[in-house]
């Protein structure tokens, strides 16, 4: 017989979706429904299910944007149906195409219990396993008519981006309330012929396998009479049992599949919308672990169990159980799947201390590996906090979505900044929504770039974002694919079962790869809602603050220590850390919303902090005395780190005053006695002389604080992305509205261009070695990128950019392809160029993305050049927010010439957390200190338990090493070092109340000092 593939495969396709699919549900009934709609936001499930009803039918529409709808639909299971199972089929409307990102609900049952949630791809509803005819059905709906932000045409401005601004239209039309007889002989025909379908689709052309299953198919398909499919849907199955029946090649390819539902945090929907997607996620995933013995379901982000067991209880309860049955597995130990890129060092500590405390407090489960398949690139700073905080393993799936270059491995070993290595895996079947196709089972294997050494990699399975998870397909596909030739073997498996057996077979030869993970791709995600950042960056510096001071003031002045208040205020700042929230990637309504809480935050936290600093202050206070706290880990200005002092004793020996005369030409020229600083007629910082050295800071001819625009108008992903082509056209904002002299030390500059208008405040402080700038923009630009630059007479091929608990190296150049795709990256509070022996840095306040570009010193001049700094200041997308920063926003930064890489770490610090001037008269004596300026003192602390023990964290700053001592400021009985969640990992020596300490370069070390 001749075989024609193509035709026998559009045969099977047409086949299953016109006879077999609608088959599955041979006969049904129509179910009564009546409705409530919700006035306003989502109601107490007791209410909704109390709430008088209206009688609508099919095909009526519902849903305005972000309302909630509360259906109920009753109905008797005909008598005639006795013995079979019956389902409900409940179909809000539903577009299969948009799994996760439409329309949702939640049945509960009359005594409002939860049964499971409703999305396109699990629309049913089991009534009985083998019906006895005459059953009554009642089951309430919690509709949701989330509105489809993006669909089939991606990154259109919408105002359905928040409830302020959506319209009142209704979005979805009931498509389906039916009881109906479940076929399950059908139902596994359809698992049958979609695995064979797929693992033909996914077989080389000329494999003989390919063609023995596609004559199978044909059996199959001949056997199948399709004006009776359930009576012939067992005869089509035993066609297909000889291939079934088939096993695996012993080098097949294993997959540890792993039910996932990857639900963003907040992204295209509001964070109250992201706690009712959770409960109907789990819901449905508990629900299918009773119903599949062999399923296991992992879950990451503790805020998210959180939600559930907050708002969901009865949800909750049936985690636990399975959690405790070792079914649904915690991971990830974090507590969300937060950026790794912008969190400060302490935050992104906090990040794993929170998360993992909840899993041992909730679950008594000590997660070990780390879960982050989706964020924009990870930070070199993450291995050694991986194994602070007791994991080993990591997974990431989003480097796939690199654009330039292919990542060399799927299984390796990743260093970090201080060397330390973390087992890491990253799944070749490219997706965290796995559906375990054959396609995308063959990719996975053609894909797999450790072949030879290693034979394993897994698969995160399920649909996320209220897509509802794993469904009963993919489970009965992986029953299937557990030993079939031709195709890899798949198992379901927790993701440490996975990771223990292919460290065991590859860990001793698997590949290094040392520094950064960089994603090439969303690079605009450093800059995206500038609001949103400068929240972040606020909130961290006040957490640091608060701990501080309370902690200062419980061992000096025995103030009450806020642990409570605290954690609270930790766990709000982490969860806007999320890779949706802090990259500034959601809706208008999530930033809208982060706005406000960032301010709650702020005024709390300065309840705190000046409580605590009044505490210290003490009776002292008698309405003359002032005293300066000093917040920042190193002495400035007789204030000592982390403690404070009087005024006037900060005030003896002060510089003499700064001279600002006319410059020739036009403009002004400042100096302080450290530095020479020339603003022209434009307003532009035209020289930076290092008066102690006589060195220029500015490349010839070149102009400081130049404020250039860009327009912005990427290929897709308006927020998240920036493409290389933005820089091929620029203008240069020169033209200044207003220059003037404004008090002894500063210069203020006026520019207006488009709809918009910037002021800007040039300072040289008395005795500072810095140049210090404020910018206040009124933004009202679209799709434009505001960037603000600096060239610099340094010639170098590497820059520093400080990331957590140090700072790492980027090139200047653009050798090679790797290189050249890092043109846009993140720093926090500094990037720093060196030449031996000269170095310069630029500091800030709120700012994460930042270019660097090499310049030539002189027009056609020899191949010596300076090197551009520029910051990333304003972006103006359109989608998801289509009005993305509009309005005014505040910048500081200063230019530090001469700066020592110490320099560089003390000036991030000190912009970041200024002086505070307080009523009091005593100093306030530092509770620890550390004289060498390699080390910084990233936290001090009350130690979590509430055990009074004071808990400090440090690290070595330079990438040096170095041999120096904590010194506390009271009595100390014992010490030991711990990990991240203040676990004492081993004694610590002392020398009276000294911890001696000896670190490698960009050593974390945790102390806990327990008191005498």
């Amino acid at each position: 017989m001749h075989h024609d593939r193509a035709l026998t495969e559009a045969r099977l396709q047409r086949v299953l979706d016109e006879r077999v699919r609608p088959a599955v549900h041979p006969v049904s009934v129509p179910l009564d429904v009546s409705v409530w709609h919700a006035p306003g936001e989502p109601v107490p499930v007791a209410e909704g299910l109390a709430a008088p009803r209206t009688p609508v039918a099919v095909g009526d529409a519902w849903g305005p944007a972000w309302g909630t709808s509360w259906f109920t639909v009753s109905g008797t299971v005909p008598a005639d149906w006795a013995g079979r199972t019956v389902e409900a089929l409940l179909d809000l409307g539903f577009d299969e195409n948009m799994t996760g990102f439409q329309c949702e609900g939640l049945v509960y049952r009359p005594d409002g219990s939860p049964v499971k949630g409703l999305n396109p791809r699990t629309h049913w509803v089991r009534i009985a396993d083998r019906a006895e005819g005459g059953e009554q059905v009642l089951l309430h709906v919690e509709a949701a008519a989330n509105p489809v932000i993006m669909d089939y045409r991606p990154f259109v401005p919408t105002e359905l981006g928040d409830r302020e601004t959506a319209d009142a239209a209704p979005r979805y039309r009931l498509a389906r309330m039916d009881l109906a007889v479940l076929d399950r002989t059908v139902w596994e025909l359809v698992q049958d012929l979609e695995v064979l379908g797929g693992l033909m689709a996914g077989l080389p052309e000329d494999a003989p396998r390919r063609w023995e299953v596609l004559r199978a198919v044909e059996r199959a398909l001949d056997a199948l009479d399709l004006q009776d499919v359930g009576g012939t849907a067992a005869r089509a199955r035993e066609c297909l049992a000889g291939v079934f029946a088939a096993p695996a090649h012993a080098s097949a390819h294993r997959i540890s599949a792993v039910g996932h539902a990857h639900i963003d945090s907040a992204w295209l929907w509001p964070l109250r919308e992201t706690v009712r997607k959770v409960a109907r996620t789990t819901a449905n995933m508990t629900a299918l672990l009773e119903e599949e013995p062999d399923f296991v379901y992992a879950m990451s982000q503790a805020q998210q169990f959180a939600w559930v067991k907050e708002h969901r209880p009865e949800v909750y309860a049936r985690v636990k159980k399975a959690v405790a049955e070792g079914r649904f597995v915690p991971v990830g130990g974090m507590w969300v799947e937060s950026d790794t890129n912008m969190p400060g060092s302490e935050a992104l500590a906090r990040q794993f201390v929170h998360g993992k405390r909840f899993f041992l407090e909730e679950f008594g489960v000590e997660t070990e590996e780390v879960w982050l398949p989706d964020t924009f690139g990870y930070s070199a700073a993450l291995p050694q906090l991986v194994r602070l905080a007791g994991a080993k393993w990591f997974l990431t799936q989003k480097i796939s979505w690199s654009r330039t270059n292919a990542f060399p491995h799927h299984t390796f070993w990743w260093e970090g900044l201080d060397g330390t290595r973390v087992f890491t895996h990253f799944p070749p079947i490219d997706t965290y929504n796995a559906q375990l196709s054959g396609q995308e089972l063959a990719h996975a294997v053609r894909n797999f770039r450790d072949k030879g050494a290693a034979t394993r990699s897994l698969a995160p399975t399920g649909w996320g974002d209220g897509g509802g998870g794993t469904t009963r397909e993919m489970v009965a596909r992986a029953k299937r694919l557990a030993d079939l030739e031709g195709s890899a073997r798949v198992v379901f498996e927790k993701p440490s079962a996975f990771f223990e057996k292919a460290h065991a077979e590859y860990g001793a030869e698997a590949p290094v790869w040392t520094g950064e993970v960089y994603l090439e791709l969303h690079r605009a995600t450093l800059t995206s809602q500038a609001r949103t950042k400068q929240g972040n960056r606020r909130s961290e510096h006040l957490l640091h603050e608060a701990e501080l001071w309370a902690a200062t003031a419980a061992v000096r002045a025995g103030f009450p220590y806020p642990y409570e208040r605290l954690d609270r205020l930790w766990k709000t700042v982490l969860l806007h850390q999320f890779h949706d929230i802090l990259p500034g990637t959601s809706i208008a309504w999530v930033h809208r919303e982060a706005a406000r809480t960032y301010a709650e935050v702020a005024a709390e936290l300065e309840e705190v902090v000046g409580a605590a600093q009044a505490a210290l202050a003490g009776a002292a206070a008698d309405g003359t005395g002032v005293l300066v706290f000093n917040a920042a880990p190193h002495a400035r200005g007789g204030v000592p780190a982390f403690g404070a002092a009087r005024a006037a004793d900060t005030a003896a020996g002060v510089a003499p005053e700064v001279s600002v005369t006319g410059r020739e030409g036009g403009g002004f020229v400042l100096d302080n006695g450290l530095l020479r600083v020339q603003v022209d007629g434009r307003g532009l910082v035209v020289s930076v002389r290092h008066l102690g050295t006589g060195r220029e800071t500015l490349a010839p001819g070149g102009a400081a604080n130049l404020l250039q625009l860009h327009q912005d108008f990427p290929v897709m992903w308006d927020a998240w992305d920036v493409d290389r082509f933005y820089r091929n056209t620029v203008t240069d904002l020169t033209g200044a509205v207003e220059l003037e002299r404004v008090g002894p030390d500063s210069l203020r500059v006026v520019r207006s261009f488009g709809a918009s208008r910037v002021e800007q405040t040039v300072t040289l402080p008395a005795g500072a070695g810095r140049v210090e700038f404020t910018t206040e923009v009124d933004w009202h630009e679209t799709e434009k990128f505001l960037k603000v630059a600096f060239p610099l007479d340094v010639h170098t091929d590497r820059i520093a950019a400080e990331t957590q608990f140090g700072h790492l190296h980027r090139p200047t150049h653009t050798n090679t392809s790797w290189d050249a795709a890092k043109f846009e990256a993140c720093a926090h509070r500094f990037v720093r160029v060196e030449e031996p022996g000269w170095g310069v840095a630029l500091v800030n306040d709120a700012t994460y993305g930042y270019d660097v570009t090499r310049i030539p010193r002189a027009e056609g001049t020899a191949a010596t050049t300076g090197t551009t700094v520029r910051l990333s200041l304003l972006r103006a997308p359109r989608f998801p927010d289509p009005r993305t920063d509009q309005g005014v926003h505040r910048f500081r930064y200063a230019l530090v010439p001469g700066a020592s890489m110490a320099d560089a770490v003390r000036e991030g610090h000190r912009i970041n957390l200024p002086e505070r001037r307080v009523p009091g008269g005593g100093a306030v004596e530092p509770l620890v200190s550390v004289a060498d300026e390699a080390v910084v003192v990233s936290a001090v602390k009350l130690a979590d338990d509430g055990s009074g023990d004071v808990v400090v964290r440090l690290y070595e700053a330079l990438g040096g090493r170095v041999r120096t001592a904590l010194r506390a400021g009271f009595a100390v009985a014992s010490a030991s070092e711990c990990d991240l969640l203040e676990r004492p990992l081993r004694a610590a020596g002392l020398d009276g109340d000294a911890v001696p300490l000896s670190l490698t370069p960009f050593q974390i070390v945790t102390l806990r000092l327990v008191r005498a």
